[in-house]
């Protein structure tokens, strides 16, 4: 093959190269863009190169150059004496004059080869739609990934099968996936156990002083007065339960529960009637009636919380007590697995202003058992929409909830808990966290803070690539990282119909002729909504009418209605007639 240019100028990790105005190539090949492979031969290798510039500005007429292109050296490719091998980093660099050639198929299958079955299959090169795009597994779980892009590119989609390919490579692997706008339920089949308010069990005792106060006070901050006298009477209360279960079932000697010596943030039970019991005690030896209405003000708050529906997941057998930290564990993180690796947490029927809290206790219960098991079971911890719990804004969100993603992304690997993170505005995600992810899957940003953080955050030769971010097709991705063979310009492969995100089944702005919105349509609706906040079940839902004698498959899973969306045969449930 005829070369099409030559090297003009080396320097660094960067080089020029003349385009030539007599090479041979055809047309269509010359046509050499920003974006393009190219390899650059030298005596004992070949280099691999990406075009980032081309420009025929200020070229004299006396040149032999139609173009001068300015290209990122990227690694090379070794003729070993068995078979070509591909490395990353330059150890030989081109010289002046060297020969520059379109890069070949067979040399992107060189570079893109499977060096293992530690390997999936996410798609194909936008260069070369035959040479199939691969992403190594370790590598990118180990040390931690995430998916940046903007609404409606495909992000979801490309998660979607990020995940189910992991599953396929690592299939005794826990992934646990926090859902925020319930769009997963349905992509992983039979493979995910489905947890949302109505099936989770999470007791309160299990949350740590700050959590259980961001629980109490709404989100808002404490009270000092009452945070003083919760950080009094709650090791109390553990004592006085742990006293019960050990020294009156075996008649043993009573035990001063202040001796037992639990902490605020020892995750051991107690009991809310106790706790209201110690605070009302405190409060009778009183005198003065103005002490007295701070105690009394906490009681109502702890009694409000534990009696409100849309609380019952953490107070549900609240004054019941029992140690059931093991059950809950196992049940969240799998162990074991019984045929379904993965949970999918639903978290957009949650209270809003308990969601930081549930989402903090969760973050910190999977590092904690990675910490305290040595690591021998691996958890990859996927945090969609991250930047709501791991803002850069250090006035913005709940600060335990970023301390515990926070981390996992800077000790969970030494642990085998690995970082997921998927967030479509990472100018507002903590830098520190987004650093620690090592393989990057961008796909189309708009916003230029976004951008600047990404050139922050990528130190690969080819942060030249990050100039094409805004103008990424659907479901193109710009891959960069431990995880990948080189920074890479891909396309994520179709994802078959039932893996598809729920909101990727968009809900059409045109209303649906068979609507019917009529009255009995909208008091459907606001039953629905009532029941969504209150302990009895929802008249008219499609999935609390279900016969009783038929057992729901995975795929059927209960979930909360947001993740449903309203098309026509939901219309037509709604429209039956309330009873």
């Amino acid at each position: 093959m005829t070369s099409f240019g030559r090297v003009i100028s080396v320097r660094g990790s960067l080089a020029r190269v003349g385009l030539l105005a007599e090479s041979r190539m055809p047309i269509s090949e010359v046509r050499a863009t920003v974006g393009r492979f190219v390899s650059i031969r030298c005596a004992s290798s070949v280099i691999v190169a990406m075009i980032t510039e081309v420009s025929c500005e200020n070229l004299s007429s006396s040149d032999n150059y139609i173009a001068i292109a300015s290209v990122d050296l990227l690694g090379e490719i070794l003729n070993a004496a068995d078979k070509a091998k591909f490395q990353r980093g330059v150890t030989n660099y081109p010289t002046i004059g060297d020969a520059v050639d379109l890069i070949t198929s067979q040399e992107l299958r060189t570079i893109y080869a499977p060096t293992g079955s530690d390997q999936i299959n996410v798609g194909f090169l936008q260069q070369d739609r035959s040479v199939v795009a691969y992403v190594d597994v370790e590598e990118m779980l180990s040390k931690h990934f995430a998916v940046l892009g903007s609404t409606g590119v495909g992000k979801s989609t490309g998660v979607s099968l990020l995940l189910n390919e992991i599953l396929k490579a690592r299939p005794n692997l826990r992934i646990f996936l926090l859902d925020v706008h319930n769009e997963y339920g349905r992509c992983f089949g039979d493979r995910a156990l489905v947890l949302n308010p109505r099936n989770l069990k999470l007791p309160f005792w299990l949350f740590n002083f700050e959590e259980i106060v961001d629980v109490l006070f709404g989100g808002r901050a404490g009270v000092p007065e009452e945070l003083d006298i919760l950080a009094e009477v709650i090791p109390l209360a553990k004592g006085v339960y742990t006293q019960y279960q050990n020294a009156d079932r075996l008649g043993l000697k009573r035990i001063d529960p202040k001796q037992i010596g639990f902490t605020v943030d020892t995750p051991v039970p107690y009991r809310l009637v106790d706790l209201i019991s110690l605070i009302d005690e405190r409060m009778g030896k009183l005198e003065n009636r103005s002490s007295r209405i701070i105690y009394h003000k906490l009681i109502s708050r702890i009694e409000a919380v534990k009696n409100d529906p849309r609380y019952a997941f953490m107070f549900d057998n609240a004054n019941v007590g029992g140690d059931t930290m093991a059950e809950v564990i196992s049940h969240l993180f799998r162990l074991p697995a019984n045929g379904k690796p993965m949970t999918v947490m639903q978290l957009a029927g949650f209270p809003a202003e308990v969601i930081d809290s549930v989402v903090s206790v969760l973050c910190r219960m999977a590092f904690d058992f990675g910490l305290w098991s040595d690591g021998v079971s691996p958890l990859l911890f996927v945090c969609e929409e991250a930047h709501r719990y791991a803002s850069a804004d250090r006035n913005i969100g709940f600060g335990p909830t970023r301390k515990a993603v926070s981390r996992i992304a800077k000790e969970g690997r030494k642990y085998g808990v690995y970082l997921g993170l998927i967030t479509q505005r990472p100018a507002e995600l903590d830098a520190t966290i987004i650093s620690q992810c090592n393989t990057l899957f961008t796909m189309r940003l708009a916003n230029d803070r976004d951008q600047a953080l990404l050139r922050a955050a990528v130190s690969d030769a080819a942060a030249n690539l990050l100039s094409f971010v805004p103008s990424l097709g659907t479901r193109e991705v710009l891959a960069f990282g431990e995880g990948v063979a080189l920074p890479t310009r891909l396309r994520f492969k179709e994802v078959p119909p039932h893996q598809l995100p729920r909101g990727e089944a968009t809900i059409s702005s045109v209303p649906s002729v068979n609507a019917g919105h009529d009255m009995h349509f909208v008091s459907a609706v606001l039953e629905r909504w009532r029941g969504a906040t209150s302990q009895r079940d929802v008249p008219n839902d499609p999935v609390f009418s279900a016969p009783p004698a038929k057992t729901l498959t995975p795929a059927e899973t209960p979930m909360l209605q947001p993740s449903m969306g309203l098309d026509p045969d939901r219309f037509s449930l709604l429209k039956k007639p309330l009873r």
